[in-house]
């Protein structure tokens, strides 16, 4: 009994020395040296959202680029945080095994140009670094598989993991502020193939639609310019769930045109896919009632409590007469 606990309490220690090792592997000398570098990194990200035309934001990242590359070759600074850093888009994967940082530069003709980086975790703390170079503005086909060198750019705004047959494939949910008539969100599918890192793939799957169409290699919704979508996961549903776009002016063929209508549609993971649900909430007018005279406003959209279609035909059932007393 004894040594049952003495075995159980050494491996505590062990156990909780290792997190602590883990937890601080940056030296507090190299975490100040960081910081000093992350107020600079922080006034060059700040020009490149805002300075004041095209020639002074390109200028800001060109200093920022090799700047940021130092930074990251201080041993251990995945463990870094670049907590102040606000204006660029550094996202982690549930394993943290890299993260992805992201930005946009814009044009004096309002197209974005966007700019990128994965680092990897490594056990010895040295810098293991994939720059992104956005091709997205050349593609004749966005519908690819390609590497960093032929990305296409967007700002990540979450990384979500799955895993099948013991691989992991990581779902990244993208922003591209496009250009003036247009914006657009993305699902794009990152895999590592012999180290290295692989954008897009047969992940996004139709053929349980009405009509089953082509299987994509990604995802792309482009809308107008002042309407806002969701394109989020829910953990509730375990699903990914997006607005469901319409044209306002009946031109389907112009997705600056594209604006949600209260109906959603959504992504299920099965067998190694996201699969597409044509309708993820399935809701019905009362008996006797008719529609709304006027679109709902979109700040009425709720999410939090969907009905079910099993939900809303029980509620249509008649109920049973009360036994007279």
């Amino acid at each position: 009994m004894i040594r049952a606990c003495l075995l159980l309490l050494c491996c505590t220690f062990f156990t909780y020395a290792g997190l602590q090792a883990q937890r601080a592997r940056i030296s507090p000398a190299n975490e100040a040296v960081m910081r000093t570098q992350q107020d600079s990194l922080q006034i060059l990200s700040a020009t490149i959202l805002r300075g004041r035309d095209e020639s002074t934001r390109q200028q800001a990242n060109d200093r920022f680029i090799p700047k940021l590359v130092q930074t990251l070759k201080t041993p251990y600074s995945f463990d870094f945080k670049f907590d102040s850093l606000t204006t660029i888009s550094i996202q982690y994967p549930a394993d943290s095994t890299f993260r992805i940082f992201t930005w946009g530069l814009e044009q004096e003709t309002s197209f974005y140009h966007h700019y990128g980086a994965i680092q990897m975790r490594t056990e010895g703390g040295e810098l293991k670094l994939f720059p992104l170079f956005d091709d997205s503005d050349y593609m004749n086909n966005t519908d690819t598989i390609a590497g960093n060198k032929a990305w296409y750019g967007c700002l990540y705004y979450k990384v979500l993991l799955r895993r099948y047959f013991n691989q992991n494939y990581y779902t990244l949910f993208g922003w591209d502020p496009n250009n003036v008539r247009s914006q657009k969100k993305l699902l794009d599918m990152l895999t590592f193939k012999d180290g290295q890192p692989v954008f897009g793939g047969p992940f996004f799957s139709f053929m349980e639609d009405t009509i089953p169409k082509k299987t994509r290699n990604r995802f792309i919704l482009e809308f107008k310019k002042d309407a806002t979508i969701s394109l989020s996961y829910n953990p509730d549903m375990d699903m990914i769930v997006y607005d469901h776009l319409i044209s306002e002016s009946n031109q389907p063929s112009k997705p600056s045109t594209f604006v949600p209508d209260l109906d959603y549609e959504g992504f299920k993971w099965k067998a190694g896919k996201w699969v597409h649900i044509e309708k993820v909430f399935h809701d019905a007018l009362p008996l006797g009632k008719v529609p709304v005279a006027a679109p709902l406003n979109q700040k009425q959209k709720k999410m939090t409590k969907p009905r079910t279609a099993e939900e809303i035909n029980e509620e249509l059932q008649p109920q049973p007469k009360k036994p007279k007393q």
